[in-house]
């Protein structure tokens, strides 16, 4: 484009940035998520490197922060604080190494990796060891005061331990752990007040309060993650060095920081940051990668915005802002009606998407989600996408507010809420085509009877051909009905029939998630196992009997009751014994072991070499113990397999909780928890 056309879209853009900067920074209402705000501010970049002559002092490229507001008081930071350029690929990352290298005139010698924190960038000031300031990043000059609030953090020494420097102005991240996000948002919905739509918002509005006591009562946390100013203080060389000595005074430094060699080094941090970037238990969006030496780092100096030395590697989104064009409901294998958004399609933590959950008609309600809203739409990871909620602030007024429908899209019967239940339900029963579906694939799915091959694509070609119609008939099948379908060969049948065999001596623990009990997951399931053995013990099983089992409640029993009565589910255990699948365990061998473990709570993260999870639980129950999902203070041990979830790890060390390997969870297997001592 030529000069003029340049100044028309830089000033564009610029405008654009300044809004959104005071939405993002001020109000802690965005509009569009952070990944469309770091594209915009790439364009702006891009453009004013080609037009350098256009570059004014105003500029979004030219601050390092967002505008401070006027709630609290103005205070000027003993160090500006700029921001990161950020990079989304590996060969960004190989580029900055090259600038580097001309840049010191030889490789840097170290990194330093840190996990990006989302939340709200603050400033604390220490003097003579005592917290004498704490402020917003502001602008990068000057932030808000926002000491008193602050104060009310338990993770923020007043004091700091030891010999303390005679000066010290370090930078943090303030956070809002997931637990306590859901459960503000939960008290939020209780008292009709403001839904936050990320812990991050959260964090900031909290931080931000003039009565500190809000502030104290929102769970929030810390991390550190560099000096700004010390005085007084030992002679450190690194950067690494630093934060050392600064969790030595007490100040929180995230563990998972980790000074490594060269850039190989650095990508193995990011591959590992990014894979485990949901076992924890607060939001990271990236990596910062830092030059480790003081000196290189001084030599590399700063742009007019940012550090020469340092550079934020971004994950990809996992939250986007696009249109929500329509609203539908899916029925479940239960009957459930669930609402979903039909949704302009948009790139989401590296995938497209095109629809979203929407809960229940309740949660849509309390979000007040619109058709043709622009929505906020988050990823995480494997987690089926949601809308977290509209952007209000840029309705037009043409937006349509949505009802559950009356009658079922898919077989015409009514849909109906029963009293003081959240879900509404289709009323038809297995007429409807949907549940059944639904059903088939969950009798299939790798929680239940673990069918390999036999997804919704399989599912529905059997269905359409009317090969099935009930679960019991998987296992009627036979291979010439398969063969002669487009994508079904012979090696594709033989390996469908191999998953089917499998399935037929699957352990009563899975047939009995695998039927779709109302209530009836896989911790009911296996404390229904353990108790009767068979799925005929179990059917004939009294109320009394029923609701004897241990941590079963009388919902449950009766639940259980219930469906053991309907004629339909008998005929179909009929139907399942006679196509050959088993319907009992093994009755357990009386032993000396057999109560090894009662009365006590054992939770098991991550892989084991010897045996599933499954088993691992399932050897915990045969010896009268627990097995939990969560850690809490009535667990006596965290069994930690390779990969393990660092929340669950965390949660141990925090209630003092002992934290075993597999060798020592085979000890206390066959010795007890004396095993430990």
């Amino acid at each position: 484009m030529d000069e003029q056309e340049a100044s028309e879209r830089i000033e564009e853009l610029r405008q654009q940035l300044r809004y959104h900067g005071y939405r993002y920074h001020v109000l802690d209402e965005p509009e569009i998520s952070d990944f469309d705000y770091d594209q915009l501010l790439r364009q702006l970049i891009a453009l004013e490197e080609e037009h350098p002559l256009l570059i004014t002092p105003d500029s979004p490229t030219q601050r390092v922060g967002g505008p401070i507001g006027d709630l609290f008081a103005p205070v000027r930071h003993l160090r500006p604080l700029f921001s990161l350029d950020n990079i989304e690929a590996t060969s960004e990352l190989d580029a900055w190494g090259s600038r580097l290298r001309r840049g010191l005139g030889r490789p840097a010698e170290g990194f330093s990796c840190e996990l990006k924190i989302d939340g709200l960038a603050v400033v604390l000031t220490y003097e003579e060891g005592k917290l004498a300031r704490a402020a917003t990043r502001g602008d990068g000059v000057t932030g808000e005061d926002i000491t008193a609030n602050l104060r009310t953090l338990k993770s923020i020494p007043l004091r700091l331990l030891g010999k303390p420097p005679r000066l010290l102005e370090v930078r943090g991240e303030v956070y809002m752990p997931l637990r306590a996000f859901e459960e503000l948002n939960r008290r939020q919905t209780e008292s009709e007040l403001r839904i936050f739509a990320n812990p991050r918002n959260a964090a900031a509005g909290s931080v931000r309060q003039k009565d500190p006591g809000i502030t104290s009562g929102r769970d929030l946390g810390i991390w550190i993650y560099q000096v700004g100013l010390l005085e007084g203080g030992p002679p450190l060389a690194r950067h690494s060095e630093q934060m050392a000595y600064l969790s030595e005074l007490g100040l929180r430094v995230n563990p998972t920081s980790k000074a490594v060699s060269d850039l190989e080094e650095v990508k193995k941090f990011l591959l590992e940051a990014e894979k485990k970037r949901h076992d924890r238990d607060y939001q990271t969006d990236g990596v910062v990668i830092k030059v480790d030496l003081l000196a290189d780092q001084l030599e590399l100096g700063y742009t007019s915005h940012a550090p020469r030395w340092a550079v934020a590697y971004k994950f990809p989104p996992e939250e986007q802002v696009t249109t929500l064009r329509d609203i539908q409901i899916n029925v479940g294998r239960t009957g459930a009606a669930t609402p979903f958004a039909v949704l302009e399609p948009v790139q989401v933590g590296g995938a497209t998407v095109t629809y979203a959950t929407l809960h229940n008609e309740d949660e849509l309600r309390r979000k007040d989600v619109r058709i043709s809203d622009k929505v906020i739409v988050r990823r995480a990871g494997d987690v089926i996408p949601e809308v977290v909620g509209p952007v209000v602030s840029v309705r037009t007024g043409t937006e349509k507010p949505w009802s559950m429908p009356a009658k079922c899209p898919f077989c015409g019967h009514p849909i109906e809420r029963p009293a003081g239940e959240k879900v509404a339900r289709c009323t038809g029963g297995f007429e409807c085509p949907s549940r059944v579906r639904e059903w088939l694939f969950h009798f299939a799915s790798r929680g239940a009877m673990d069918i390999e091959g036999m997804g919704y694509k399989t599912i529905d070609l059997l269905l359409r051909e009317g090969l099935i119609d009930d679960p019991a008939d998987i296992f009627l099948l036979k291979p010439e009905q398969l063969l002669g379908f487009e994508g079904w060969g012979e090696v594709s049948v033989a390996n469908l029939m191999k998953g089917i065999e499998a399935a037929r001596h699957r352990p009563l623990q899975r047939v009995l998630v695998a039927l779709g009990i109302r209530h009836v997951g896989g911790t009911v399931a296996r404390l229904l196992a353990r108790r009767f053995h068979s799925l005929e013990r179990l059917m004939s099983a009294t109320p009394e009997d029923l609701a004897g089992v241990e941590g079963l409640g009388q919902v449950i029993a009766n639940s259980v009751r219930a469906w053991s009565l309907d004629p339909d589910n008998i005929a179909l255990v009929k139907k399942l014994a006679d196509a050959g699948v088993s319907m009992a365990d093994e009755e357990p061998q009386a032993g000396p072991s057999s109560d090894l473990l009662a009365g006590m709570t054992l939770v098991v993260t991550g892989t084991l070499e010897s045996m599933s999870r499954e088993q691992a639980e399932s050897e915990i129950t045969s010896r009268g113990g627990k097995a939990a999902s969560s850690v809490s203070k009535k667990t006596v041990a965290l069994v930690m397999g390779e990969s393990a979830g660092q929340s669950k790890v965390s949660k141990a060390a925090e209630l003092g909780v002992p934290v075993i390997d597999e060798k020592q969870f085979l000890r206390v297997l066959s010795e007890g928890l004396d095993a430990l001592s």
